[in-house]
């Protein structure tokens, strides 16, 4: 079988992440529309998709069912997608674009946007408990995951954090706990959970795995960092410059630019080397860590 040049594979991949999406949403028809139709625009049409890139990578390295995938990867994106939609509201980040659109709450309102950001997270537990997805141990293994990555001790705790640093200084430990939690532990996750739809791995691959997942969501934060002070809002789709207004701490604001691009390479390199013990399995994954590495929005 050809394998497919990554653009081609990351295309198809978020296409078909799009239709899967598309699928598992209620109808905006159904009852209550307005919640739904607002369910859909907060999910589809937009996005790089990363975190599901990051499943089906992931599922390559343990021979995984593409089904399978397609489902694990929707539950992480949903989490996502409710993630931004809660992290735009007035009380939060106060942000009125996302995805080069209107955010949730500007198109809506506040209260529909807070109860999409909760639909859509009961909405990933659903399809990741669905009756068959994966032997049944191993299922409840992937949704504790996905709670864990979500809650106080994962995203919604880093963002606590990130709330509390407003106008405070963080040296990069702290930096990096609170980005660790807010955006790590579901990127870690995305990795972890493509891997158990597949075969057993062993230690040393696991671990390798582990790692390649820390090093690479710690590494999405800076980048994002670095383009928020670069980029413009028309490229990046959100608003530019918003965590220097806001005086939030950064790894720009902390190490400067050209110390944080250092720290960029730095991370990328550590995340490869920590792919040597899933070999060639590990290809995509190695590809979807340079897109992050170097993309520009």
């Amino acid at each position: 079988m050809t394998r497919l040049p990554f653009a081609a594979w990351m295309a198809a991949t978020q296409e078909s992440v799009e239709a899967s999406l598309a699928a598992s949403l209620p109808a905006a028809s159904g009852i209550p529309a307005r919640l739904h139709g607002a369910m859909r625009y907060a999910t589809l049409g937009g996005g790089k998709r990363v975190r599901p890139l990051l499943v089906h990578a992931a599922g390559e390295v343990s021979a995984a069912e593409t089904a399978t995938l397609s489902v694990v990867a929707c539950a992480v994106e949903l989490i996502h997608a409710y993630s931004l939609v809660h992290d735009d509201l007035p009380c939060m980040d106060d942000d009125v674009l996302r995805r080069g659109r209107p955010t949730c709450h500007v198109e809506y309102d506040e209260a529909t946007a807070l109860l999409v950001g909760d639909s859509l997270q009961t909405l990933a537990f659903e399809l990741l408990a669905r009756p068959g997805l994966t032997d049944p141990a191993r299922q409840l293994e992937m949704i504790a995951l996905l709670a864990h990555a979500s809650g106080s001790r994962g995203m919604a705790g880093g963002q606590a954090i990130d709330l509390e640093s407003v106008g405070h200084d963080l040296d990069q430990p702290q930096l990096e706990l609170m980005h660790a939690l807010k955006t790590g532990a579901l990127i870690r996750a995305a990795v972890i959970l493509g891997a158990l739809c597949g075969q057993a791995l062993n230690p040393a691959e696991r671990d390798g795995l582990d790692r390649f997942a820390k090093r690479i969501g710690l590494l999405f934060q800076v980048v994002d960092d670095i383009l928020d002070c670069t980029a413009s809002t028309a490229t990046l789709g959100k608003t530019a410059g918003k965590d220097e207004a806001a005086d939030k701490p950064t790894y720009v604001s902390l190490l400067g630019l050209d110390a944080a691009r250092d720290y960029a390479r730095e991370l990328r390199e550590d995340a490869m080397a920590a792919l040597a013990p899933c070999g060639e399995r590990a290809a995509r994954l190695r590809e979807v860590a340079d897109f992050i590495c170097h993309r520009q929005f």
